[in-house]
């Protein structure tokens, strides 16, 4: 691209649109688990289902949504997604029932899957061109975190005014009272930055040109999937995606193995959103000075490493420091990956202008996590309840990330020395 590429302003809002499109689904349940299952009344089965059906809605529309972000600015398409996630979360207000719930859940999977994924993915690799992609990328998942911990410390704020009582002797009327206000104010927030997105993430004529297809052909599609660079990144994704799936349950082991009380283990679940900007900032740093398919070889090799400590089982409620320590472990491992696995393409000679394409096709097979993860964890935390369980989900977190570094050790074989282009 011969253009200048876009303003740093441009980045900050992928940023901010980024992690809010996700806030409602996902960042409330991860930060706030113990509480979201007591005020729907599920167990981790039922969670996990509701994510299942988001997954599998979402599977359809990476499909169809990533060849829009190849004739479309990206603008618009991530506003409307925004605006439509806001609405779900009035629904998710009323507290309805489990029935619902799962509706709710493929109403997700749609609005902050076709039209948002594909062109937010296509955007950052844009204003990253062809020297900044580690940059880019460790940046959007940096301050995704960041804008995620923020959120989540916002929720633990608001959740804490409204329980009038001591926190562990809340009643489910209250925890009712209180979470509603969280979704609410979060709600609105995610609506106004649709607003903002609309009306200031614009960029330049001649570069909007430069990036967008009038038609998207079968032969183009298929000459996507005749690289290996994608068939790989299928693998890389889905495996680093069971990782970051995994970090949900940190919030309720602080629960059931530490014994803490339900603000206590929420905090655990914003700790590690604090712990992801200062991952993808670093990551994304080191990636550009030196090889960025190593650097994500090397975040799966560190997330087995922190696995292990868990799935031995010598972390107990006497051990709060360990407990921490491999937090943050599995946290910079995992955060690591997620932070570069997008920011490869560039080294893997995938086309700019079919990047939409691409990232549809990859993540086809990449996040079938959304529909698989939760009800795996679900049940082997259900079938084993306390410590086992959790030891169970572990040894699945090692399992994946021993098969993502192979894939990424391979990609960072055939890539890794090429020079970018």
């Amino acid at each position: 691209m011969n253009q200048q590429k876009p303003p740093w302003h441009f980045l900050l809002l992928l940023i901010l649109a980024g992690e809010s499109v996700f806030i409602i689904p996902f960042v409330l349940a991860r930060v706030f688990r113990p509480t979201v299952l007591n005020v729907f009344n599920l167990d981790n089965v039922q969670l996990g289902i509701c994510f299942s059906v988001y997954g599998i809605v979402a599977l359809l529309s990476y499909l169809f949504g990533g060849p829009l972000a190849d004739k479309y600015p990206p603008r618009k398409l991530i506003a409307v997604a925004l605006w439509m996630t806001a609405l779900g979360g009035l629904v998710y207000a009323t507290f309805p029932s489990y029935s619902i719930l799962k509706i709710l859940y493929g109403y997700w999977g749609f609005t902050t899957i076709f039209l948002f994924w594909a062109p937010m993915i296509k955007a950052t690799r844009v204003w990253g061109g062809s020297s900044s992609q580690g940059k880019a990328f460790g940046f959007l998942d940096g301050g995704r975190g960041l804008v995620g911990a923020l959120f989540g410390a916002m929720g633990v704020f608001i959740f804490s005014l409204f329980i009038a009582s001591e926190v562990s002797e809340a009643t489910i009327v209250e925890s009712k009272a209180a979470f509603r206000y969280v979704i609410l104010v979060s709600s609105g927030i995610v609506s106004i930055v649709g607003l903002v997105v609309w009306f200031f993430m614009k960029l330049d004529r001649d570069l909007e040109k430069e990036i967008i297809l009038d038609k998207i052909t079968l032969s183009q599609v298929k000459e996507v999937l005749k690289l290996p660079s994608v068939r790989l990144l299928m693998v890389i994704i889905l495996c680093a995606y069971v990782g970051y799936k995994i970090t949900d349950v940190f919030s309720l082991y602080a629960q059931d193995v530490m014994l803490y009380n339900q603000v206590q283990s929420a905090q655990v679940g914003t700790f590690l959103l604090f712990i992801r900007p200062v991952v993808g900032v670093i990551i994304g740093i080191l990636a550009d000075r030196s090889q960025t398919t190593l650097w994500l070889f090397i975040g799966f090799v560190v997330s087995i490493i922190g696995a292990l400590l868990f799935a031995t089982g010598i972390i107990s409620d006497s051990s709060t420091a360990l407990f921490f320590i491999s937090t943050l472990i599995i946290a910079t491992g995992v955060y690591a990956a997620r932070s570069l696995y997008f920011a490869v393409m560039e080294r893997g000679q995938i086309p700019l202008l079919l990047t939409g394409t691409a990232v549809g096709l990859i993540s086809i097979v990449g996040y079938t996590p959304d529909i698989f993860a939760g009800p795996a964890m679900g049940y082997l935390l259900d079938k084993s309840p306390g410590a086992q369980g959790h030891q169970h989900v572990f040894l699945m977190l090692i399992f994946f990330s021993l098969i993502g570094a192979i894939a990424a050790w391979i990609y960072h074989r055939l890539y890794g020395k090429k020079k970018k282009h």
